[in-house]
């Protein structure tokens, strides 16, 4: 009887420390300005709207200064295994998952190195935008479809604002 419940106690800790490794979740790194460089761009990377960041397997945070930056660092390393990529909250600025985001394009909308492309939390606030402004919603699939250019006649201008000064 004895026996029973020794093996039921090894038994039931096992359970629990193999529930208990469960998947942890990733968290964005904060954005450090006086360091940090895009890995793309070299260019400094601001705590704004537009950072990015990907979260590597071994735990190393890659940032980006644009989500264009971004798309083009997993071009480039499509072979690196990630353990989350992050974007920003176009609004609240608040880290987001890269699949959990939606997306507006628009080649007038003013983005560091000029992607055109933006994040939203929710997908009324991007259509939200895109009524009061322009563009197109774009979901996290479509995104992956889009053409990664930057918009050379926007490149070098100076940066006035998105759409009337809405940020």
């Amino acid at each position: 009887m004895k026996v029973k419940y020794v093996v039921l106690a090894i038994c039931l800790c096992f359970v629990f420390t193999v529930v208990g490794c469960g998947k942890k979740e990733t968290a964005a790194v904060a954005i450090d300005e006086k360091h940090d460089k895009c890995v793309i761009c070299q260019i400094g990377v601001t705590d704004n709207q537009f950072a990015t960041e990907i979260i590597l397997e071994n735990g190393k945070a890659l940032k980006f200064d644009d989500i264009g930056c971004m798309y083009k660092w997993m071009e480039i390393n499509s072979d690196e295994k990630t353990k989350e990529k992050f974007v920003r909250d176009y609004d609240s600025k608040d880290w987001i998952s890269l699949e959990d985001a939606t997306y507006v394009y628009d080649k007038t909308i003013t983005t560091p190195m000029a992607y055109n492309v933006i994040s939203f939390k929710n997908k009324k606030d991007a259509e939200s935008f895109v009524s009061n402004y322009k563009g197109k919603v774009l979901s996290y699939k479509e995104l992956a479809e889009h053409k990664w250019e930057m918009n050379k006649e926007m490149m070098g201008k100076p940066k006035a604002g998105n759409h009337g000064g809405h940020h």
